[in-house]
């Protein structure tokens, strides 16, 4: 969740990134950072990806207002190396799977283009045809927005769209010494925790992140609490996981608002000096169809052996953490 998550209270011990060369093989030069410059995966970002150290790869993968050539629009980009073709479909083209084919960026398997017109708050999906000839319509892994449940498609959303005013909670974050100073946590699902009486327009109840905002910052101040821990707030699909079984890692769940619902929420808190701890679940995804699960038709993100890819009791997908690019994302 990007900048949402460099708020929350974990620790950041993500090695520096390393640029000396690794067995002779050439590093590629870094390019120039400027908002001028056109969005492209380019060869040093495969690199890092291949290492597994590219820290920032949500800032390439994923979909990212910008502007090329004079025109607005989106910038695609997908990891999908065994496909034999990939293309954006989505509102801005009437899910037209011809319409915004993506081009292969070096032997990675990175797929990428831009598409204008392409605006916020758009649905999209990636049309992958898969090795085999298999075709498959799947939500974006780095997408920061989802469409609500039981709705699968990813929503374009321009994350720097807020003004964070937590200034001085951040700063104070930077001297809290773990051993020494009070900590206390509430664990909190903001699903059940409270919910509104039964109404035509919100049947399920739910509190936006906004509300919930005030509500849950007064019951904690006046508790005593220091920090909440949000319980499996990234995208899932099913309700009764809670959380646990995700499709959307970089996408605060759409059951109680948008992105820039969820931003208010944190900032909320903090102005309120309350830590934010968003719990997050590496160990296993679902099979949803239009989640992580053979991906490109060839297992991408999980085990190819399912005795090493496949969580019996759970009926889920395991991570394969042995290729680098799982690993950095």
């Amino acid at each position: 969740m990007k900048n949402i998550m460099k708020r929350s209270t974990t620790k950041n011990t993500m090695a520096k990134t390393i640029e000396e060369p690794v067995n002779n093989q050439e590093v590629p030069e870094k390019e120039e950072s400027g908002m001028a410059r056109k969005i492209h995966f380019s060869e040093y970002d495969q690199y890092l990806f291949g290492r597994g150290t590219h820290y920032e790869i949500y800032e390439k993968l994923g979909a990212h207002p910008t502007r090329e050539d004079g025109e607005d629009g989106v910038y695609f980009a997908v990891w999908a190396p065994n496909a034999r073709y990939v293309a954006v479909i989505g509102e801005f083209n009437g899910w037209d799977t011809q319409a915004d084919p993506l081009e292969k960026v070096g032997p990675i398997g990175v797929f990428e283009t831009f598409v204008p017109g392409a605006r916020v708050g758009q649905l999209y999906k990636f049309f992958i045809v898969g090795m085999h000839g298999e075709e498959l319509f799947k939500a974006d892994p780095y997408g920061y927005e989802c469409e609500r449940r039981p709705g699968t498609a990813s929503r374009i959303a321009d994350i720097n769209d807020f003004s964070w005013t937590d200034e001085e909670w951040v700063t104070e974050r930077q001297k809290f010494d773990e051993k020494k100073d009070a900590m206390a946590i509430y664990e909190v699902h903001p699903g059940s925790w409270m919910k509104h009486p039964w109404a035509a327009d919100n049947e399920e109840g739910f509190y936006n992140y906004r509300e919930l905002a005030a509500r849950l910052t007064k019951y904690v101040k006046d508790m005593g609490y220091t920090h909440v821990e949000l319980m499996g707030i990234a995208e899932h699909p099913f309700d009764g996981s809670w959380g646990y079984q995700v499709t959307g890692y970089y996408a605060p769940t759409s059951r109680y608002g948008s992105a820039r619902d969820f931003k208010y929420f944190v900032n909320y808190l903090h102005r309120n000096k309350i830590g934010v701890i968003l719990d997050w679940v590496p160990a296993h995804f679902p099979k949803d169809a239009h989640g992580l699960a053979n991906f490109d038709g060839t297992a991408v993100y999980e085990h190819e052996d399912p005795r090493q890819g496949e969580h019996p009791d759970w009926g889920t997908k395991i991570f394969n953490y042995g290729r680098p690019e799982v690993k950095t994302s």
